[in-house]
C-alpha cells in the first residue's frame, strides 16, 4: 500500500503530497490541470523514462517519493536495510534528463526501482485498453489467468523457440561452411605452413638481436678486452695484478708492526685475486672469439633470420607472439573445417530433438489455453453484466498460429464480443467502442486481480481515465465494480465522472492557477462540503446550482 507520495517541480507542480489510504483514492481536475503529472510520477517511481523539459521551468531538478508498507516479500531483501519499517523509493530529474534513483534514502538503478516498484503497484493508462486490439496482449491476459502451471510452460516454450533458432542459424552457417572451406582451408594451410617452416620461437627476436649487435661489433669488442687483460694480466711481467700483489706483500708487513693495517692487507688481498680472476676470463673471452672464425657468416644469418621473423611478425600482428597465436587460430580453424560435416550432422540431430520438445510443450500449453479460455471468458461476461453490458457476448477463439509455432506457443487468440443482445460476434478490435473496450479491460483486471488474495503485499492499482467514454448509469456501475476491487486493496483511480468520484473512500482535487508565470498547479484533499462543490464542477454545473448541489449529495447518499 502506498501511504504517501511527494512531488516537486515536476512541470507545473511546484509541490504536492498525497497521504492515500486503503480501499478507493480518487483524483480528479479539470482537463489540462495536470491529472497526469501524478499518473508520470508514478511512472518514474517504476523507473520509466524521464522525458526532458519534465522539470519545472528555473527549479534545479524534479523530486518524486513514494513511502510504501514494506511487504512481507520483500523482508530480508539485500536492497533494504535490516532496519526499515517502510519502502521508500525516490527518483531525482535534472534539467538536462539526468536521472538518480533511490531504495529507503540509498543510492540505487534504474533496474531496482522497476523491479521493487513493480511489485508496489500495478498502473493501468489511459490509453492501455486499447492493447487490448493486440493479439499479442490478449495472449498474455489468457496466460495471466491461466496460473503458474502455463506460465511455466510459456517460459519453457520461449526458451525451446529460441534454441532451435539458434540451432537453425548454427546449421546454416555451418552449411555455408562446408560450401566454402575448401578455399579457406587451403589458405589455412598455405599460412600455417609459412609459419611452422619457420618454427619462430618466442622471445627469439630478442635474442637474435643482442647476437647481432655483438657480431656486428665484433672488432672493438676484441679490442677492449685484448687491452683490459694486457692491463690487468700482461703476458710479460707486470700488470695491474702484479702490482697489486706486491702493494698487499708491504702492507702485510706493515700490519706486524701496527695491526691497523691489517684490514687494509686484506682488502688488497682480495683486488689482487679479483684483478687476477677477471684478467683470466677476459683471456677466456678472446679465446672464444677466436674459436669464432665464421663471425661474418653468422651475422649474415642472425640478419637474414631476423628478417624472416620481422616479416612474420608483420604479417599476422606486430610480433613473433601474435604470429604464433595466428598460427593457434588457424589449427582451431583447420579441425573446425575438417569436422564441418560431421559438426552439421550433430547440430541436426540437436535442432531435430530441440524442435520435437517444443512441440511437446507447445502442446501442453494450447490444451492449458483451451481449458482455462471458457472460464475466462464466462468470468468476463458476468464481470461486463455488472458494468451495463448484461446481454454482451464475449467468447475467446483460440486458433492455430500463422507459421506455426512462435515464442509464445503454436495458438492466435481472438478476443469476440457483441456488445448488444442478439448482435453478432466480431473481434473486439473491430466492434467494441472506446468505452466498451474500457469496461473490457476492468472486467478482465476484475477477473485477474479478483482471483488473487488481497492484502498487504495486494499491489496498489493505478487506473488513468480508463473510464473514458463512459457516462450515465454506466459509470455508475463502473465506479462500483473499482470499488468492489478496491475491497482489501488499494486503489487510486483519475476520472473526470462524478459518479466515481462518489463512491471514493479519499478524495483529492488538482487545480491550476494560470494567473502566475509558470503556472502553478496545486493538490488538496477534499472533505464534507468541498466533495460536494468538486461533484458539482465534474457535473457541469455552478457552484450555486442547488439542483447540481443535491444531485452531488444524492449520488454521496447513495454512495
Amino acid at each position: 500500500m502506498l501511504h504517501e507520495l511527494r512531488v516537486e517541480n515536476l512541470l507545473l507542480m511546484e509541490r504536492a503530497e498525497l497521504r492515500l489510504g486503503p480501499g478507493l483514492n480518487v483524483l480528479t481536475g479539470e482537463t489540462g490541470a495536470g491529472k497526469t503529472l501524478l499518473a508520470h510520477a508514478l511512472d518514474l517511481l517504476l523507473g520509466g523514462r524521464a522525458r526532458r523539459g519534465i522539470v519545472r521551468p528555473g527549479a534545479a531538478e524534479a523530486y518524486v517519493e513514494g513511502v510504501f508498507e514494506l511487504p512481507h516479500s520483500l523482508r530480508g531483501s539485500e536492497r533494504i536495510p535490516e532496519i526499515a519499517e517502510e519502502l521508500v523509493l525516490a527518483r531525482r530529474v535534472w534539467p538536462d534528463g539526468r536521472t538518480r534513483a533511490y531504495v529507503c534514502g540509498r543510492a540505487a538503478t534504474q533496474a531496482d526501482l522497476q523491479e521493487l516498484g513493480g511489485q508496489m503497484l500495478s498502473f493501468y493508462g489511459q490509453h492501455e485498453h486499447r492493447r487490448l486490439t493486440l493479439s499479442s496482449s490478449q495472449l498474455d491476459l489468457l496466460d495471466a489467468y491461466c496460473g503458474d502451471g502455463v506460465r511455466r510452460l510459456v517460459t519453457g516454450v520461449r526458451s525451446g523457440y529460441a534454441r532451435v533458432r539458434e540451432l537453425t542459424a548454427r546449421a546454416e552457417s555451418l552449411r555455408e561452411l562446408a560450401g566454402a572451406r575448401d578455399r579457406e582451408l587451403d589458405l589455412i594451410e598455405f599460412e600455417l605452413s609459412e609459419i611452422e617452416a619457420a618454427s619462430p620461437v618466442a622471445g627469439e627476436q630478442e635474442a637474435l638481436g643482442a647476437e647481432r649487435d655483438r657480431l656486428a661489433h665484433r672488432d672493438e669488442l676484441v679490442r677492449c678486452a685484448a687491452a683490459a687483460a694486457e692491463t690487468l694480466v700482461p703476458e710479460s711481467d707486470g700488470g695491474a695484478a702484479e702490482l697489486l700483489a706486491t702493494a698487499s706483500g708491504l702492507v702485510e708487513h706493515g700490519a706486524e708492526l701496527d695491526p691497523r693495517l691489517s684490514e687494509l692487507a686484506q682488502r688488497l688481498q682480495t683486488l689482487r685475486y679479483e684483478a687476477a680472476d677477471v684478467g683470466a676470463e677476459l683471456r677466456a673471452y678472446l679465446a672464444d672469439d677466436d674459436e669464432e672464425a665464421d663471425g661474418p657468416a653468422r651475422l649474415e644469418q642472425v640478419q637474414e633470420r631476423l628478417a624472416l621473423l620481422s616479416r612474420l611478425a608483420r604479417k599476422h600482428g606486430a610480433t613473433i607472439e601474435d604470429a604464433l597465436a595466428h598460427a593457434q587460430r588457424c589449427r582451431e580453424r583447420q579441425a573446425e573445417l575438417r569436422d564441418a560435416d560431421d559438426a552439421l550432422e550433430r547440430v541436426r540431430a540437436d535442432r531435430e530433438h530441440a524442435t520435437a520438445e517444443l512441440g511437446d510443450l507447445s502442446q501442453r500449453l494450447t490444451q492449458g489455453r483451451a481449458k482455462a479460455a471458457p472460464k475466462l471468458a464466462a468470468a468476463v461476461r458476468q464481470r461486463l453484466a455488472e458494468l451495463a453490458m448484461d446481454g454482451a457476448r464475449f467468447e475467446l477463439e483460440l486458433s492455430a498460429r500463422d507459421g506455426g509455432c512462435g515464442p509464445r506457443g503454436a495458438d492466435a487468440l481472438e478476443m469476440m464480443i457483441a456488445p448488444n443482445a442478439g448482435g453478432p460476434l466480431a473481434p473486439l478490435r473491430e466492434s467494441a467502442s472506446g468505452g466498451e473496450l474500457s469496461r473490457v479491460m476492468l472486467a478482465l483486471l476484475s477477473v485477474a486481480h479478483g482471483s488473487q488474495a488481497a492484502g498487504a503485499d495486494s499491489p496498489l492499482l493505478v487506473f488513468d481515465e480508463i473510464d473514458a467514454g463512459i457516462g450515465g448509469h454506466t459509470a455508475r456501475a463502473v465506479g462500483e465494480h473499482l470499488r468492489a476491487l478496491a475491497a482489501g486493496r488499494q486503489i487510486l483511480c483519475i476520472t473526470h465522472l462524478p459518479q466515481v468520484a462518489a463512491l471514493a473512500r479519499r478524495h483529492f482535487t488538482i487545480v491550476k492557477d494560470g494567473a502566475v508565470t509558470p503556472a502553478v498547479t496545486t493538490v488538496a484533499a477534499l472533505h464534507g462540503d468541498a466533495v460536494v462543490d468538486e461533484l458539482v464542477r465534474m457535473l457541469g454545473a455552478s457552484e450555486r446550482d442547488a439542483a447540481a448541489s443535491e444531485h452531488a449529495r444524492e449520488l454521496l447518499r447513495a454512495a
